[in-house]
C-alpha cells in the first residue's frame, strides 16, 4: 500500500516588521513544504496601510487552500477578517509578542511545528466576532484594557515581551470609570460603573492568564466579563484571584450571549484581539458561529484539507 503526499495550494501572509529573517523564513517554509509534496506558496508581506486583509484576500482570489500568517496580534486579525465565512484555512506561525490566538487554542509558539501543523491537515472550525465590518478571534475591548494596549510602545513590547502590557496598564489604575449600558442579546440592558468591558470568545489574556474558565472558540456564544474595580486594592484582589486560578474573580461579573451593545456615557478607547481601533462611545459585536477555518494540531479523528474539498 503506498501514500501519496496531499498537494494544496498556499499562501503566506507575513508582516516583515515582526520577522528577524525573512530569508531563512523563506528558506524553512519552502523546505517543509517542498518535502511534503506541497507546491511553492504565493508570498504577501503587509504594509502600514494594508496590515493583512488585502493580502489576505489576494490569496483566496489566486486559490489557496491554507494562508499561513506569520505576524503580530494585528496581522493574525487583519486575515481572520478576511478569511472568515471562506473555506480557506488559517494557520498561524507566530511572530511578535501577543500570538493571543495561539496561546488560547494551544498553537505551538515555534515556527517548525506550527507549519507542521499545517501540513498534518488537521483543522478545527471556531467562532468569530464581527465589529464594523471588522472581525476578532480572541476578544474585543473597551475601556481599561485598551487603554493599557495604548500605552504600550512598539519597543518596550520587542524588548520585553507581553509584561510591556502590564506596565502600560499600571498608569491607567487610577482612571476613571465608565457608565455603561450593557445590552445582550434580547435581555434587559445591565448598567454598571465598569472600568473595561471584555466581549470574549476565548479566555486567556496576554501572558497566558485565563481570565474565563468557560469561554471556548465553538461554542456559539461569547463571554462578556464586566470589571467594576475602584481602588488599587480592588485590583490587587482581581489580579490575585486570576493568577490563582479562583473560580470567583472579585469585582467581576461574567454574562453570555450571541449579540452584545456596550454603549458609554463617553467616549472610549477599544480594541480587537490586541489592536486598537477607533475610540467610541458603543461596542456593538454580533457572533459569526463558526465562521473560520484553523488549522489546530490533529486529534485521532479530525477532517483534513483532502476530504475537506
Amino acid at each position: 500500500m503506498h501514500t501519496h503526499a496531499v498537494t494544496v495550494v498556499s499562501a503566506v501572509v507575513v508582516n516583515p516588521s515582526k520577522v528577524l529573517d525573512l530569508d531563512e523564513l523563506r528558506q524553512t517554509v519552502h523546505a517543509l513544504l517542498t518535502e511534503a509534496g506541497w507546491p511553492e506558496p504565493t508570498w504577501y508581506e503587509t504594509t502600514r496601510e494594508d496590515p493583512g486583509r488585502g493580502q489576505a484576500r489576494q490569496a483566496v482570489e489566486s486559490g489557496a487552500r491554507v494562508v499561513f500568517v506569520c505576524g503580530g496580534d494585528g496581522t493574525v486579525r487583519s486575515c481572520v477578517s478576511e478569511l472568515a465565512g471562506t473555506e480557506v484555512a488559517l494557520a498561524v506561525l507566530p511572530a511578535g509578542t501577543g500570538n493571543l490566538l495561539a496561546a488560547n487554542l494551544g498553537l505551538t509558539h515555534d515556527l517548525i511545528a506550527g507549519i507542521e501543523v499545517a501540513l498534518a491537515g488537521g483543522m478545527r472550525r471556531i467562532d468569530v466576532g464581527a465589529v464594523d465590518g471588522e472581525c476578532f478571534a480572541v476578544m474585543a475591548g473597551m475601556g481599561f484594557d485598551a487603554d493599557m494596549l495604548a500605552a504600550t510602545s512598539e519597543a518596550t513590547k520587542a524588548r520585553i515581551g507581553w509584561p510591556a502590557y502590564v506596565f502600560g496598564g499600571l498608569r491607567h489604575l487610577r482612571g476613571r470609570p465608565m457608565r455603561v449600558s450593557i445590552q445582550i442579546d434580547d435581555e434587559p440592558p445591565i448598567r454598571r460603573r465598569a472600568r473595561t468591558v471584555l466581549i470574549a470568545n476565548v479566555g486567556r489574556l496576554t501572558g497566558g492568564l485565563r481570565l474565563l474558565r468557560d469561554a471556548e472558540p465553538d461554542d456559539g456564544a461569547f463571554d462578556v466579563a464586566v470589571l467594576t474595580p475602584r481602588t488599587l486594592g480592588h485590583w490587587a484582589s482581581l489580579a490575585w484571584a486570576v493568577v490563582r486560578r479562583r473560580k470567583r474573580v472579585p469585582r467581576m461579573e461574567v454574562f453570555r450571549g450571541r449579540s452584545v451593545r456596550v454603549t458609554s456615557n463617553r467616549d472610549q478607547p477599544r480594541e480587537l484581539d490586541g489592536d486598537l481601533i477607533a475610540p467610541g462611545r458603543v461596542l456593538r459585536v454580533e457572533m459569526l458561529p463558526e465562521a473560520l477555518w484553523l488549522c489546530v494540531p490533529r486529534p485521532a479523528s479530525a477532517p483534513d484539507l483532502a476530504e475537506s474539498d
